[in-house]
């Protein structure tokens, strides 16, 4: 990743998002809380966490700080909100 338009480009590709994504970040918690609604080549079973990896972080903090740090709001968000529509947590992020 370099900036943000590679950051979904990578995001969109790994997770297998929709055509239609909106390749922001408003598009983005949608389709990673959709994790049980088809918004992702992946499927989370009610109850259960999707592990996400992310490799180098450091480097990548440190080359996009914004954007880094973004991203881990961004996934906090999507757990939040869930919890507050009555969900479990559904995003696990394991940064190394």
């Amino acid at each position: 990743m370099t900036d943000w338009e590679s950051f979904h480009s990578v995001f969109a590709e790994t997770m297998g998002f929709p055509e239609f994504y909106g390749r922001n970040l408003n598009a983005w918690i949608d389709c990673i809380t959709g994790f049980d609604d088809g918004m992702t080549r992946f499927t989370v079973p009610p109850g259960e966490l999707f592990h996400l990896e992310i490799a180098d972080t450091k480097d990548f903090g440190q080359r996009l700080p914004e954007i880094f740090q973004t991203f881990i709001e961004c996934a906090a968000f999507v757990n939040s909100r869930r919890v507050e529509q009555g969900e479990r947590p559904v995003l696990s992020l394991i940064l190394l």
